[in-house]
């Protein structure tokens, strides 16, 4: 699939999909029984007997598994502290105690949540299902792809980030549509309109307003901390200027080369391309990338603060994205007419 496809083609297509999967048109999606036998075919029983049980690794995909299933599903989502970094979560007895009891776990993969792969191996629950994204993307980490190819996991671009890219989105919340009705058959209808209704609520929260930013602002140069921000740079047509292996090794917990640092400070002081906004990881904050935010300030270069997880905790998925994405907009357009 060509990513580059416009955003506003979700709305076209949101009817088509609620007939499609009301008709059987859409195949179930990839998933595994911790069994290792991805055939299996135990069946859990479903709200008949109480709400699905659902663990969520992370709380943006706990967010919107928990929308999507609405009444007939009990979702906890394990990583969600605003003030942690989740590429340093461990588990706790708790949490293999919760993916033990589950009928549905996700992670995101990439190694980005190794340790609820970890409980789910060690589990063994019968039947269960686990929804990996990145599995179900099909996708090959390769850290040394080409820059303008850094949002395109798909082309083999190594970004455990996949919920900022909206093509992505679109593509997992349809495979999780896909495993609750697999284990929920009765409640298929009442999926359907809540997978159209949820459709909707993130093209109109957030998606469309990156439509709106491509329009206006496309090739614009942008900067940022971490690798975070490549997908939404490329869903609203922004150029990210920053140095690939900076970016990278930030979001690896490394430190970045010293020509990669240089680089950056050159960028932010006007060097090289005039950066319009820098975009901070609020979650992977180091005294590197601090030095980079206070250079930013400094040459009047507009902040705009990004998370790894959904903040506040209680906000859903869109409302965190879509405030993002505002504030993103109106950084854009205040150092527009600054100029």
């Amino acid at each position: 699939m060509n990513r580059n496809v416009t955003i506003s083609v979700v709305v076209i297509v949101i009817a088509v999909l609620a007939i499609g999967i009301a008709a059987g048109l859409y195949v179930t999606s990839k998933t595994t029984s911790t069994s290792g036998n991805t055939s299996a075919t135990t069946s859990i029983a479903g709200p008949k007997n109480g709400p699905i049980k659902i663990v969520a690794a992370e709380n943006f995909w706990g967010s919107l598994v928990g929308q999507l299933g609405g009444n007939r599903v009990s979702v906890i989502s394990v990583v969600s502290d605003p003030n942690a970094d989740p590429h340093e979560y461990e588990s706790n007895p708790a949490n293999a105690e919760a993916i033990a009891n589950a009928s549905f776990v996700i992670v995101n993969g990439d190694g980005y949540d190794d340790w609820a792969l970890s409980l789910i191996s060690a589990s063994n629950t019968p039947g269960q299902k686990v929804l990996n994204v990145q599995d179900y993307l099909n996708s090959t980490a390769n850290p040394g792809c080409a820059l303008k190819d850094y949002w395109d996991y798909a082309n083999g671009c190594s970004n455990e980030h996949f919920w900022y890219s909206p093509f992505y989105v679109n593509d997992t919340v349809h495979a999780m549509y896909n495993e609750l009705v697999s284990i929920d058959p009765a409640g298929q209808s009442y999926y359907k309109t809540q997978y159209v209704a949820l459709n909707t609520s993130l093209y109109s929260s957030y998606m469309q307003r990156e439509e709106t930013i491509k329009a206006n602002y496309t090739n614009a140069p942008v900067a940022s901390t971490e690798s975070i921000f490549a997908y939404m740079a490329n869903a609203t047509g922004l150029n990210l200027v920053s140095p690939h292996g900076f970016m990278q090794a930030v979001a690896e917990g490394n430190d970045p080369a010293a020509q990669d640092v240089a680089t950056f400070q050159t960028l932010l002081q006007g060097g090289n391309s005039s950066v319009r906004v820098l975009a901070y990881n609020e979650q992977t904050v180091t005294p590197l990338t601090q030095s980079i935010k206070g250079e930013a300030a400094q040459n009047q270069i507009p902040i705009i603060g990004v998370t790894e997880t959904i903040q506040p905790p209680d906000a859903t998925f869109q409302q965190w994205m879509g405030s993002e994405i505002i504030t993103l907009q109106n950084a854009l357009n205040a150092q527009a007419l600054g100029q």
